[in-house]
Formats: structure tokens, sequence, C-alpha cells
């Protein structure tokens, strides 16, 4: 594992909207999980050999000093943009001991991964829970696991992000899916989206948050383009023609799509409104045990 110097771990949201996290926290720099679609691979994050992970020198012990600096507690968000169960996470375990000092230190946690090796953590997050609101996700964007590992190549399949789904929620940790980006002429479809929900009831998620298309920018376009000739011949030019340069690249089918979605989630009783997830994990925690602002 290679070291690279950080002068901060913790950063502080500019406001709360994007799951009620108050600070974001990444421990390493860089992923290997082989997405195609990562948009952290964008030039503008200035991120050298993406696929190459680093943790950061002494990240726990500039946390620790962050976090006893802080006058009042909040939420902190990590997997925004590496996710903190790399596989080097399983020897190196820097996610691991940053929820110790969470904990330790009475702030709440949402974490975003792809890797079942976050169930190893559970009882920390049950601990954590007991003073503060947790919020784990799982990133899902097929209910098929072949093609789950065509489009995300070095990562759990689909079906074992389930299961980890699955034995989390059936120890009470409050679990959601973000279902983004959900690929066009790859992903799309009705019966993905039906899947994916149903899916999510049978093991338990209280939540998911949708993208129905993605973004590409310079950077991960030349990726994603490069893997779209390996794996799916002829799709780049579609893309192409559809949207061009653009930064944005909705579904053309994102209208039905959340009609169906909506519609889904209402059936099972699936929240997927950010307003009302935020509410929901943080439900019991509004009596003064924590404070979400610094």
């Amino acid at each position: 594992m290679e070291y690279i110097k950080a002068k901060t771990i913790l950063q502080k949201c500019k406001d709360s909207s994007w799951f009620g996290n108050d600070y974001n926290m990444n421990l390493y720099r860089g992923c290997c999980h082989g997405c195609i679609y990562c948009d952290s691979r964008s030039d503008c994050y200035q991120i050298e050999d993406f696929d190459k992970v680093r943790a950061k020198d002494n990240a726990l012990m500039i946390l620790r000093d962050e976090l006893r600096r802080k006058v009042k507690t909040g939420v902190i968000g990590t997997g925004s943009m590496s996710d903190p169960y790399n596989p080097f996470e399983r020897d190196e375990r820097l996610t691991e001991k940053s929820l110790m000092l969470i904990d330790a230190y009475g702030f709440g946690i949402t974490v975003i991964t792809k890797s079942p090796l976050i169930t190893r953590d559970i009882p920390l997050y049950k601990q954590i829970a007991e003073h503060s609101p947790v919020l784990c996700k799982m990133t899902i964007t097929t209910a098929d696991d072949k093609l789950s590992r065509l489009v995300e190549t070095r990562v759990a399949v689909s079906s074992e992000r389930f299961d980890a789904l699955a034995r989390m929620s059936d120890e009470g940790v409050f679990t959601g899916i973000t279902l983004m980006p959900v690929l066009p002429f790859i992903e799309d479809t009705e019966d993905n989206i039906r899947t994916i929900v149903r899916r999510a009831h049978e093991c338990g998620v209280r939540c998911i948050y949708p993208a129905f298309g993605m973004t590409l920018r310079s950077g991960n376009r030349e990726y994603f383009y490069q893997k779209l000739d390996e794996s799916f011949p002829g799709l780049k030019d579609q893309y192409i023609r559809r949207y061009g340069n653009r930064y944005e690249c909705p579904s053309p089918n994102a209208n039905k799509l959340w009609q169906v979605f909506t519609e889904e989630c209402a059936r099972y009783g699936i929240l997927y409104e950010m307003k009302a997830i935020i509410n929901a994990y943080k439900a019991g925690y509004e009596d003064g045990q924590l404070c979400f602002f610094d």
C-alpha cells in the first residue's frame, strides 16, 4: 500500500442536502473497482492513476484531531470519491478504525459502497446508531450479475451486494440503495428497475435514490467509450449521436422509468425522495443528542 500525505480528512459540506451529510470523509484516494462509468475518474479531480488505491498517511490521527476539535457533532458521509471498502481495507482497516473514532466522538455516519466487506463492521454501525444517525447504502445499477460484471468489472456482483444489504437490515441497520447511474441503452429497462426495487424490498432496504442516466466529462468520457468498444461494440456511436459532449446524459426512457420506479416503491413502502430519506434515518435523533451544524 502506498501512502500519500494529507492535511485534512474531513471537509465541511456546503449544505446537508446530500443524504444529510455535514462532512465528507475520504481515507483513500483512487479506486480499483473498475466501474466503466465512474465520474471520479474525471480530469477535474486530478487523481493520477485512478485505478491505484492509495491510503492517506496518518489518516486516523488527523481524523481524531479533527473530530476532537469540533464544537458540535454532525453526520459524516464517506464513499463519494473512493470506496471505503476497497479490497485493501481488509488489511488496512482504516474505515473500521475511523468508525471507532466516529462512535467515540458522538458523530453519525452515512456510507456508500459496492463491497460486502461492509458487513464486517455491522457491530460498529449498530453502536453508532445508539447515539447518532446511520445510513448504509449499496450502489446497485443492475439486477443482472452478468451485466454488473461488465459495467463494474472488479467488484462484487449485484446478488452479493443484495445479500450484504439483507444481512445488515436483519441486524437492524438502516439500509439503502443508490440506483445510479442507470446507463442509457444498457441498464435503462423497466424490468431492471422493477427487479431492483423488488429485490430491495426482499432484503429489507428502506430507501432507494435513483438517477436514470449518467454524466460524462473529460477523463471519464474517454474511459467509458473505450470500455463500450470492448464490451458493447457499436454503442459508443449511439452515445455520441445522442449526447455529443454533454455533461448530463439522461436515459431516453427516464420519464417512464421514473413512473415505474415510484409505483414500485409505493407498492413496497420504500422511500425515494431525498428529504423523506433524511428525515427517516435521522428520526429519533432530534432531541438534542445530535446537532447537525458546525
